[in-house]
């Protein structure tokens, strides 16, 4: 893996949130939510994704249990993950505990409608998610 765009990804159920670095790998931007249809309009979405900003890798956030345990949430992006890799793109995983509470509180905090949060959540864990996982490259450099 190289410097260039990471494509993070809040992968849930229904909905996946989307964030995206900048080349440099220092600033972590929201970008969208995508509906989901199924693995492989999904994979298909994200390949094009990962066109649109140059890029093969991406972050998924990793949905561990309190313990630190896998549940079934973690085993479903991992599962995406390898239908990601077997499209050939690079698939990273961060812990994403606690993301969607930290998206959820700036959104209150910023003010936003409970009626309008749930258009920003997926997006705005995303960004948590790559975030964390920018910072915590910066400390191993």
């Amino acid at each position: 893996m190289t410097a260039g765009r990471v494509i993070a990804l809040d992968v849930g159920d229904v909905r996946i949130g989307v964030a995206v670095s900048d080349v440099t790998r220092t600033i972590a931007q929201p970008l969208e939510v995508y509906r989901r249809v199924g693995y492989g309009p999904d994979s298909r979405y994200v390949l094009a994704l990962c066109e649109r900003f140059e890029t093969r890798d991406v972050l998924l956030g990793l949905p561990l249990n309190m313990d630190g345990t896998r549940g079934a949430q973690a085993q479903k992006a991992m599962a995406f993950g390898q239908v990601l890799e077997g499209a050939g793109l690079t698939v990273l995983y961060m812990d994403e505990r606690m993301t969607t509470v930290t998206a959820e509180r700036t959104l209150i905090d910023g003010g936003v409608r409970r009626e309008d949060r749930k258009r920003y959540v997926d997006k705005l864990a995303a960004t948590v998610i790559l975030e964390q996982w920018l910072s915590s490259e910066h400390h191993k450099a």
